[in-house]
């Protein structure tokens, strides 16, 4: 039975990736497979395979935008309070991007009912942190992805979200949760009348989205909160989900006897071009040699004699290759490190990150350094023990070959597709 599946991804490369990558996969079984993404992706998705009936999330710009260009701008535009406490940065950081959210959610709210009417989908796939009521609403089989830390998924065991506080000590958790309270009780109760009016239930306390009938996340078993945080039968993980889709990549250079280490700060981290230069240069002193995904401002970036980069990279061809992850902690760069089994060193920004980072850590699968404090020698001493470190990394390449032969890719599509057909 062949179905018809609109995906509506957040509008940044994580989502969409992770949404392309099992969105192939049922349009290679032969599904009808739609993306309602934000309108800077028109006709990259279409180049994949895909159809595109897109969404604008705010009135249209005059020139024609990049990818996810909007949070692009937003997080540079943001930068110095990622210098703050991760409590100071609910006020600063978190808050502003719920509300810029929210008023993307109601801006496009009448177009995604548009778009349900044109497309019939069996099935929304939503991979996003927030509602859309129109999604909820039109009566159709309804999976929620969740591709960021799952402690988006709350629980009194586990750390509060965006807070990346240790799992082993609890001392700031209350007092965080109670900043939390305090700065985002009014936007959620506001945000929550308004769903309830398009036709939805309620929201669960303090959290932007509801439930689905299908839920997945994506995050690997030996990272993942499993004892501290069961959760109910409609929820499935996926060890990870890497596309498939990515072009194919050869070495630009001779690796040499050093290392070799992949650099990414993602599309939004890398807009701080002075956190990335500040990277380059301390790792310009050692002997290792370098692949750097530079990003959107890549003219403004200038690597060493150790270094090749380009603008956008095939992650998930390059860090096969790598010896070890230098990142930001984004969920799929985290996962895909780990689908390939190699050890991080993390510089968290914003949002989740600093809960990957932090759980990572606390592991002992890399290492979490403080982003804009860190000193040459941390840098380069974590970089010469993970390196150093052969039981990690045989432990890691183990794991490795374990998460992909759970291939979270397909089985995502196998859920999907008995949603869809049951």
């Amino acid at each position: 039975m062949s179905l018809t599946i609109l995906f509506m991804p957040e509008s940044a490369y994580g989502p969409t990736n992770n949404s392309i990558g099992i969105g192939d996969i049922l349009r290679r079984r032969g599904h009808r497979v739609v993306f309602a993404a934000e309108a800077s992706w028109k006709g990259k998705l279409e180049e994949l395979g895909f159809e595109e009936d897109l969404v604008d999330l705010a009135p249209p710009a005059e020139e024609e935008q990049d990818a996810g260009q909007f949070w692009k701008d937003f997080i540079r535009e943001t930068a110095p309070e990622y210098r703050k406490s991760t409590r100071e940065q609910l006020e600063t950081v978190t808050k502003p991007i719920w509300d810029s959210l929210i008023d993307g959610v109601k801006y496009c709210e009448p177009q995604l009912k548009a778009i349900i009417e044109r497309v019939q989908p069996d099935v929304v796939v939503e991979d996003n942190v927030i509602t859309f009521p129109a999604l909820l609403t039109a009566g159709r089989k309804f999976v929620r992805v969740v591709s960021c830390n799952p402690l988006e998924v709350r629980g009194p065991d586990v750390a509060p979200v965006f807070s990346g506080l240790p799992s082993g000590d609890r001392s700031e958790w209350d007092a965080f949760r109670a900043e939390y309270e305090r700065t985002h009780r009014e936007v959620w109760t506001a945000f929550n009348e308004w769903c309830v009016e398009q036709g939805t239930e309620p929201l669960p306390d303090l959290d932007f989205i509801h439930e689905g009938d299908l839920n997945l996340y994506v995050y690997p078993e030996i990272l993942d909160y499993t004892a501290e945080r069961p959760l109910g039968p409609t929820w499935h993980r996926l060890d990870s989900s890497v596309r498939e889709t990515d072009e194919a990549f050869e070495l630009p250079f001779e690796r040499g006897d050093g290392a070799l280490v992949y650099f990414s700060l993602g599309s939004l981290g890398s807009s701080d071009v002075e956190l990335m230069q500040r990277v380059i240069d301390v790792l310009a002193t050692t002997p290792h040699r370098f692949i750097v995904s530079k990003g959107p401002l890549h003219e403004e970036i200038k690597l060493a004699d150790n270094m090749w980069g380009a603008e956008f990279l095939p992650q998930t061809k390059v860090i096969p290759l790598c010896d070890l992850v230098i990142t930001h902690g984004g969920n799929n760069t985290t996962t895909e490190a780990l689908h390939f089994g190699k050890p991080m060193i993390l510089l968290p920004l914003f949002w989740d990150q600093y809960d990957n980072a932090q759980r990572v850590h606390e592991l002992g699968y890399g290492v979490r350094l403080s982003t804009y404090t860190f000193t040459d020698e941390e840098l380069t001493g974590a970089l010469d023990r993970l390196l150093g470190d052969t039981a990690l990394r045989e432990r890691l390449a183990a794991a490795g070959e374990e998460i992909r032969g759970r291939d979270g890719l397909r089985r995502a599509a196998d859920l999907i597709e008995r949603l869809g057909q049951g």
